[in-house]
């Protein structure tokens, strides 16, 4: 069944229209990657889907419904995001990451005590956080301050917060910004195993295409705001407009 579904979606500032009627879909259980070059309209398109940014026309729906503007409406309806600008609590342990998330998520924190955590935690949270650090490869650092680990660890750690609510699409804005061939192909494994293990649906925003290659099945690319092509993701990088688009030529 179709998941997410975007349906001729715009957005204009001024008289600059940045995203022009955009459509396209993500099933459940699918992985799908948002490409093309510096402004060629993704992040605007991606913050949309969010909730981030208002329409100018179109719609998103989830699971054949309108979303909800407020994130923590969407969170509860099954949607999960991560950060280009990895977004972390000074003090907070690893483990206590995803206890804030996951006891937000229940409705169990308001959000000026999400800042201040430091509660108490059931055995079936504490169980849910254990297994999420395994999937993610967090279970040495659990109870490591998460603001002193490697900018590789910290996405896992944001991956894991996301995950730890168990949802049912994650919204991965450009996951392996920042790190080297290593991290990114390690982090990169890490989303691909847990897609399997899971089956969880992914819209993949990412200028690196190792990583879309390793996650996504589908691929969708964008120039101007626009569709150019989508696919598979063999077909799309060899597709010449997107191969004009990423490098001013088509030689």
């Amino acid at each position: 069944m179709t998941l997410l579904r975007v349906e001729h979606v715009t957005k204009r500032f001024g008289v600059s229209t940045v995203v022009d009627d955009v459509s396209l879909e993500v099933g459940d259980g699918e992985a799908v990657g948002l490409i093309g070059a510096n402004g060629a309209g993704k992040t605007t398109l991606f913050r949309m889907i969010a909730g981030e940014l208002a329409l100018t026309s179109g719609r998103v729906l989830f699971r054949d419904a309108p979303l909800p503007r407020r994130a923590d409406a969407r969170a509860r309806l099954g949607l999960g995001r991560t950060f280009q600008l990895v977004q972390l609590f000074g003090g907070l342990t690893v483990r206590e990451h995803l206890l804030v998330a996951l006891q937000a998520h229940e409705g169990h924190l308001g959000p000026a005590r999400d800042l201040f955590w430091r509660g108490s935690s059931t055995a079936a949270e504490l169980e849910r956080c254990d297994l999420t650090l395994r999937m993610c490869d967090l279970t040495q650092v659990a109870d490591a301050p998460a603001t002193a680990l490697s900018l590789g660890q910290r996405r896992a750690v944001e991956l894991a917060r996301a995950l730890v609510t168990r949802p049912a699409l994650l919204l991965a804005d450009e996951p392996s910004s920042g790190l080297d061939a290593t991290e990114g192909a390690r982090f990169a494994a890490t989303i691909r195993r847990v897609r399997d293990e899971t089956g969880l649906a992914i819209l993949l925003v990412e200028h690196d295409l190792v990583t879309v290659e390793a996650v996504a099945e589908r691929v969708v690319a964008l120039e101007a705001g626009a569709v150019i092509a989508h696919g598979a993701f063999a077909d799309v990088v060899r597709d010449p407009r997107v191969v004009e688009s990423w490098l001013g030529t088509t030689a």
